[in-house]
């Protein structure tokens, strides 16, 4: 088979496009899927990179998310049949391990999956936007709906918002009826975030976000006893997953009693910190990890109603996968890149 592989940690000259990699073969509770649709994630470009702590038993295939049909079913595999439709949840919630991290991902027109990580795709929902739901659009569903709770009225900063957490961040926001203030690198990001129905673009490019924030919104207040429920400057919840030189500037646009939702640190994990304006206003610092197989399957059913559509910057094939992972590194992505083997 057509595989995209990493034999060695590095830039994107490791990843290898083979044109007759073997083909996986099916052991007991397995089953090979034909890939009809993989979407990239920051955390492939960690794989490929290498991550602190993280040892992985090379060469393996990456591409955590995807989209295909079933070619062959393994022994004691009920319930399954070849040619079905499927999306798979990446996260192996029995025996453990990421697909495409610790065991092949999508980059390849063939993988080897656990039954167990199948969720049935409806011919409504195309290949490319079931691919790009668990890791960008799951995460942002838990983060914004299970932890985070947005309601109404409430006024959510989004940092990062025109990757593909972001842009779902901003679509479920919008779904919740909050006012949505969007942070993007360029006047093409914010243009398409409007159209999302962002309600206030910010070009962090050309203006410090603080000071957009504060001159807007107003700044938080210390709240003693007496004046709790007062009105109250600054915004109610800021979404962070980038983390960096971001962090602590987050901290200081936030209301007393504001929340800050974080899933990740794609700027960097440990940045320098003042712990005053947590205690001083009270803040709500609310991490949020990964997805359950019950978000993905609710992303399923909002994209069949409409509600939610998969923001898709670019296809690509298989053998451009180096291109597509530029994308990604190069930070010039809008949504999420496809590739289909």
């Amino acid at each position: 088979m057509r595989a995209v592989v990493l034999y060695e940690h590095g830039g994107l000259d490791k990843l290898i496009y083979e044109s007759n990699y073997p083909d996986p073969k099916p052991g007991p509770g397995d089953v090979i899927l034909r890939v009809r649709a993989c979407s990239l994630n920051y955390h492939d470009v960690f794989t490929r990179r290498g991550m602190p702590g993280i040892k992985l038993n090379l060469p393996v295939i990456v591409g955590i998310d995807l989209a295909g049909d079933i070619a062959e079913i393994g022994p004691e595999v009920t319930g399954w049949k070849s040619g079905d439709r499927v999306l798979l949840d990446p996260i192996n919630r029995v025996e453990g391990g990421l697909t495409g991290e610790m065991r092949d991902g999508g980059l390849a027109e063939y993988v080897r999956v656990r039954h167990h990580q199948l969720i049935r795709l409806d011919p409504a929902v195309s290949y490319a936007a079931a691919a790009a739901l668990p890791t960008a659009y799951g995460t942002a569903y838990r983060m914004m709906l299970r932890r985070g709770q947005i309601r109404a009225g409430e006024k959510v900063l989004i940092l990062g918002a025109s990757g593909g957490v972001g842009t779902c961040c901003v679509q479920l926001a919008k779904q919740a009826s909050a006012y949505v203030i969007a942070c993007a690198s360029s006047e093409e990001k914010m243009t398409r975030l409007k159209e999302l129905g962002a309600d206030h673009l910010i070009n962090y490019v050309q203006e410090d976000f603080v000071k957009a924030c504060h001159a807007r919104y107003g700044r938080a207040r210390v709240r003693h006893a007496a004046q709790r429920g007062a009105e109250q400057g600054g915004i109610d919840v800021v979404v962070n997953f980038t983390g960096g030189d971001t962090w602590t500037r987050s901290l200081r646009v936030m209301r007393a009693d504001g929340r800050l939702l974080t899933c990740g640190a794609t700027a960097g994990f440990d940045p320098p910190e003042d712990i005053r304006y947590i205690w001083t206003f009270e803040l709500n610092i609310i991490g949020s990890n990964g997805w359950s197989k019950e978000d993905i399957e609710a992303l399923l059913e909002m994209i069949k109603a409409g509600t939610m559509i998969p923001v898709i910057d670019k296809t690509y094939k298989l053998e451009e996968a180096r291109e597509a992972m530029r994308a990604l590194d190069e930070r010039t992505v809008f949504g999420k890149v496809i590739v289909e083997p």
